[in-house]
């Protein structure tokens, strides 16, 4: 998926730069989203929970975020990674966070390709 474009719900906002993994679980937490043809020099973290489909045909990752949203986003710089940052990240998307929500678990993106797995056919 590194390279596909980010499809938000109005919009093309950039590709997938690069993931970010959990050390621990080994679950994907993000994708680094590169903006620099809608936004030069800002990079965003888009979390697989936020997927609403991938399309393998066109190389495409739709997400359920607005590009004002993306825009107004928390910029993304690999040394400020921390738990304050996601926090203002899920505040900001107005998203639940994956860390207070045991019962539901953490969404990888795997899970978003495996319920996928039956409608490639139709793309």
């Amino acid at each position: 998926m590194t390279g596909y474009h980010i499809e938000a719900t109005d919009g093309d906002v950039g590709h997938v730069e690069d993931f970010i993994v959990d050390d621990e679980t080994w679950e994907i937490r993000y994708m680094v989203v590169d903006t620099r043809n809608w936004l030069p020099g800002k990079k965003v973290l888009i979390a697989p929970r936020w997927i609403d489909r991938v399309s393998w045909e066109v190389s495409k990752v739709y997400v359920s975020l607005s590009r004002e949203a993306i825009k107004n986003a928390p910029e993304y710089h690999p040394d400020t990674l921390n738990r304050e940052y996601e926090e203002k990240l899920h505040d900001h998307y107005d998203r639940p966070k994956y860390w207070d929500s045991p019962v539901a678990g953490p969404k990888s993106a795997l899970d978003v390709f495996r319920r996928q797995g039956a409608d490639r056919s139709k793309e």
